[in-house]
């Protein structure tokens, strides 16, 4: 048995309205459902007292999903340090985009903030099959790293 492809990405949010609109504004993500979840079942599943969360599932084109949860009742903290891109663990998550210069250019108007300029991956450190791969990163509303990437075909002429 093996998995066959990454389901879903959970980022557990503070706002979850502010965190959804974000990724339909900038991204054009499809709100699927916006559900509140309690019980035994989510109690015995995450290990937390009491849990009452709301969640909104957003797709995209791509096989995986975006799960927003933005939990009430135990309330989370951020902890510090999570903000470098070095930091041991789950760091960023990674769309693939068209249009990247477009995006980019909206992600402040969208209410996140751009944290570096786009930029193209030196193809004689990583190939990419032939092409080459432009990436920006950002951070949304709530902090959270985000790259938009795109593949392009080379053109033979650098």
């Amino acid at each position: 048995m093996m998995a066959s492809r990454i389901d879903h990405v959970n980022i557990v949010v503070e706002d979850l309205g502010r965190m959804t609109s974000f990724y339909q504004d900038l991204l054009g993500l499809r709100l699927v459902r916006r559900i509140r979840i309690h019980g035994d079942w989510i109690t015995s599943l995450t290990g937390l007292e009491g849990v009452e969360a709301e969640v909104a599932y957003l797709e995209g084109a791509g096989e995986a999903g975006l799960e927003l949860i933005c939990y009430r009742r135990p309330k989370g903290a951020r902890p510090q340090g999570l903000e470098r891109p070095n930091t041991l663990g789950l760091r960023h998550l990674a769309f693939r985009v068209d249009g990247l210069d477009e995006l980019a250019e909206r992600v402040e108007e969208a209410g996140g903030q751009l944290v570096s300029p786009v930029r193209e991956v030196p193809t004689e450190q990583v190939d990419f099959a032939g092409r080459r791969k432009r990436i920006v990163y950002l951070r949304d509303p709530e902090a959270n790293l985000v790259e938009l990437c795109t593949y392009e075909a080379t053109t033979g002429a650098d």
